[in-house]
């Protein structure tokens, strides 16, 4: 169903207003009557303009909320992390979190310092291309900002949010504009990229909700010895954007280890 801008505004005052009310209580049905639908036409139109639902979408919120306050400068303890943005559970806080970023709460706030200065010092030797590409394959090709300067991460993600690990992954530099992903599973993937600029801020690499990011248009169909192109184009982020909350240089660290080691 194509969206009008009339939807695509409403859906984008129901997500700021989670935003506002993130520690309180927030059903899908106050998110209706905000918007002035039906629960059902409402849940129809947010999925619509932003690919989930709005209680993944405010899970979404919650975590990256989560991961701002434990690596922000005054970052304090888990439990009370966990009830300033609405969570009343330390079980369900760090099931969700481990879940949606791929490390626990205290792995996030002990690995920051050490992720950071690994993603300065990062590399290009392992960012080549395959020698040869190996059905089913998908050929990423990026347009890129020429102001742009750090890593761009590219990935065919399971939902249409950077919300656990993609199935293949790479990190390019800004100038790298094409990559081609081999051997890919069959299935129904998301092609999603975000750029993360250089900075001697650590919370730069890990609260990217300003940061340019792109999708592919349409999601990648992968059945057996096909190659499938799409085309991805950063932009700045909209309102309506689901987080990204994987922990993107967590993964890059696991990938070099892995190289290292062979």
């Amino acid at each position: 169903m194509s969206t009008t801008k009339e939807q695509i505004e409403l859906v984008s005052k129901t997500i700021e207003y989670m935003k506002k009310n993130i520690e309180e209580e927030i059903t899908s049905e106050k998110l209706a009557e905000l918007a002035g639908y039906s629960l059902y036409h409402f849940t129809r139109v947010f999925k619509d303009v932003t690919g989930i639902s709005p209680r993944h979408f405010l899970s979404a919120l919650r975590i990256e909320a989560g991961k701002e306050k434990l690596i922000g400068p005054s970052s304090g303890s888990i439990l009370r992390t966990l009830l300033e943005i609405g969570f009343q559970s330390f079980g369900t806080f760090s099931s969700k979190f481990k879940q949606f970023v791929g490390q626990s709460p205290k792995q996030f706030q002990n690995s920051a310092v050490k992720l950071h200065r690994f993603m300065n010092d990062y590399d290009e030797v392992n960012l080549g291309e395959p020698v040869s590409v190996k059905s089913p394959a998908v050929r990423c090709t990026l347009e890129v900002p020429v102001f742009f300067k750090g890593i761009i991460f590219v990935g065919l993600f399971p939902r249409p949010i950077p919300d656990q690990r993609p199935v293949v992954g790479i990190a390019l530099r800004g100038t790298k504009k094409e990559y081609v992903f081999s051997k890919v599973p069959p299935g129904t993937y998301f092609a999603l990229a975000t750029a993360i600029p250089w900075s001697l801020n650590p919370r730069d690499y890990f609260l990217l909700s300003k940061n340019l990011r792109g999708k592919a248009d349409c999601p990648v169909e992968i059945s057996e010895n096909n190659i499938c192109i799409v085309n991805i184009k950063l932009r700045e982020p909209l309102p309506y954007d689901p987080p990204i909350l994987i922990n993107l240089p967590s993964l890059l660290f696991e990938k070099d280890s892995k190289l290292e080691e062979k």
